[in-house]
């Protein structure tokens, strides 16, 4: 009785593929980002995946996720980056987890747990997010006897422009804060500042580990950057759902609330039983799904649990078909990004977990 209504079909093979495309381009040791379910992708199963395709880490954002993984079985380094002052730093030591450090006051609360904590010291080299900055020069006075000190890092802010000066002075700012760090004793063994973009198209960045989220997916960076075909990545996400209700209108209808649209002629409409509470972005305007391959747009407003395809007067859908909002044909997750003024990142982590995800191992 189960996935009846939407499916997110995950291509295993796909997320393989592509961890090991990567790898060969890094020519270094690579950690996998699996935060935020892995992307919407599903956050154990990928992270199997993606170990057993040869990356070296697993990164995420939160503790709890860190933790998920290690409850699964999974024994690679896992680093969490967004740990808070006030977090269970202790669960992170219990658990062989390693954590990111950018604060003065969440150190100071690593530093007194039980057992030695790994961390990886965060810098902020120009994004102006996450990271050391003003502190800075007071906590390389700090006694570091009491942690263990396995990473340094930051973060690109530009990679998708590869040529931006930006990513030049990062990678200088990068550098002078490890020779501060370096300078008072502290030599982490693993530097770490590429993310997908940066090792798709800046190899010097590479350093001993590259830090890879939306490529995995077979999505690409930045659309600036070329297609995930281009780039030779295979996206990882077909998206389905039914047609709830097949009907034929009349032109002039309305349709939907506030009755932004009407048919502009006799037709068929689809009914698509997802809405924006199963993570279809209600501002997308210009995308839509596939059936037998060819696209219906959208008409009106998307809907809490369904929106509205123009299939056309000639179409032979009916009730009950399924149809592909985007993935292996028709509109792409980049297209709906574009229909809706966001990015590929924001449209596969949306999906909501009313919709199962299939695994395909292939």
């Amino acid at each position: 009785m189960m996935h009846k209504r939407a499916q997110a079909h995950i291509n295993l093979q796909a997320i393989t593929r592509n961890v090991e495309l990567l790898k060969k381009k890094s020519g270094t040791d690579l950690l996998a980002v699996v935060k935020a379910d892995a992307y919407g992708h599903g956050l154990v199963e990928v992270s199997k995946t993606a170990l057993l395709a040869g990356a070296d880490w697993l990164g995420v954002a939160l503790l709890e996720e860190a933790i998920t993984l290690r409850k699964s079985g999974i024994t690679a380094p896992i680093l969490a980056w967004l740990v808070p002052p006030g977090s269970d730093f202790q669960s992170a030591v219990t658990n062989n987890v390693d954590i990111a450090v950018s604060s003065i006051t969440a150190f100071k609360e690593v530093a007194q747990v039980k057992g030695k904590a790994r961390i990886h010291i965060e810098v902020d080299t120009g994004m102006t997010r996450g990271g050391f900055l003003d502190e800075w020069q007071e906590f390389l006075q700090s006694d570091f006897s009491a942690v263990e000190v396995i990473g340094f890092f930051s973060h690109f802010a530009r990679a998708d422009e590869p040529s931006d000066q930006q990513n030049r002075d990062q990678f200088n700012r990068f550098k002078k804060m490890l020779s501060e760090l370096e300078a008072v004793g502290v030599r982490p063994p693993i530097k770490h500042l590429s993310n997908s973009a940066a090792t798709l198209a800046d190899h010097g960045s590479a350093l001993s580990m590259v830090r890879t989220g939306i490529a995995i997916y077979g999505l690409t960076p930045d659309t600036q950057m070329g297609s995930s075909k281009s780039l030779g990545l295979i996206p990882a996400m077909t998206l389905r759902a039914k047609l709830h209700l097949v009907k034929n209108v009349p032109a002039g209808s309305p349709v939907g609330y506030g009755a932004t649209e009407k048919t502009t002629r006799d037709t068929r409409l689809g009914v698509v039983a997802m809405g924006y509470a199963d993570g279809i972005p209600r501002v997308a305007r210009s995308a839509g799904v596939t059936f037998n391959g060819k696209r219906a747009p959208i008409i009106g407003r998307i809907s809490m649990d369904q929106f509205v395809v123009d299939l056309g007067p000639d179409s032979s859908a009916v009730s009950g078909d399924w149809v592909t909002i985007f993935g292996d044909e028709g509109f792409s997750a980049d297209d709906w990004a574009s229909a809706s003024g966001s990015v590929n990142y924001e449209i596969v982590t949306r999906i909501g977990p009313r919709v199962p995800r299939i695994y395909d191992h292939g």
